[in-house]
């Protein structure tokens, strides 16, 4: 059976959100960065975060860069929350790749600022994140 994880980063409690429900849906645990889950021994790891001013939180890429050792995760899933739907975790991306782990997927899942994108994440959109990364459970 796959050794599967969820991690999250937020600032406005929209990540958590998504990523209870994923975790949730794959049967784990959803972990805070701000907990220092261990990563250690992982298959496939879910990184849900938000997009602010067209960047991750520099705290989740502090927190894989320590966090990360060669060997430590085979593959990466990342659900991204962004009102435009238009940014991805490049930041993210890049340290997942320069340790060597497969990307699988990102899925971009509408939030919300200020007035745009108001009332996202919706029950649809976390469902929808939820059946994105069921695809990976196996």
């Amino acid at each position: 059976m796959k050794k599967i994880k969820v991690i999250y980063a937020t600032r406005t409690g929209h990540s958590k959100k998504i990523a209870l429900a994923i975790a949730k849906k794959l049967e784990v645990k959803a972990y805070n960065i701000n907990e220092n889950p261990s990563l250690k021994d992982t298959d496939t790891l879910f990184i849900v975060a938000g997009i602010y001013g067209r960047r991750n939180l520099i705290k989740l890429g502090t927190f894989l860069e320590k966090n990360i050792n060669d060997g430590d995760i085979k593959n990466a899933a990342l659900i991204t929350s962004c009102a435009s739907k238009m940014h991805r975790q490049k930041e993210v991306r890049k340290i997942l790749e320069s340790k060597g782990i497969n990307i699988l997927d990102e899925f971009i899942c509408q939030g919300n600022f200020l007035l745009f994108g108001l009332g996202h994440p919706n029950k649809n959109d976390i469902d929808s994140a939820s059946n994105f990364a069921l695809k990976y459970k196996e």
